[in-house]
């Protein structure tokens, strides 16, 4: 799970979003996450943030818990 912040959102709307259904994640020139679903998500982090949140993820779930 990841922690994003929705686009032009006026109360800093952050949610967590789960990183093991993300499809796709493109920079038009917003960032535009797809989901498994179908669902799609603009959010304000950019593709390369989200990319590496997602690394920082995985390398925890494959270290036993640590998020550092």
């Amino acid at each position: 799970m990841i922690k994003v912040t929705k686009f032009n959102s006026d109360d800093r709307g952050e949610f967590i979003l789960n990183a093991e259904i993300i499809e796709t994640i493109e920079q038009t020139p917003d960032t535009v996450v797809t989901l498994t679903n179908g669902k799609k998500f603009i959010i304000e982090e950019k593709m390369e943030e989200v990319v590496r949140r997602v690394m920082t993820y995985k390398r925890a779930l494959y270290n036993g818990g640590n998020f550092r």
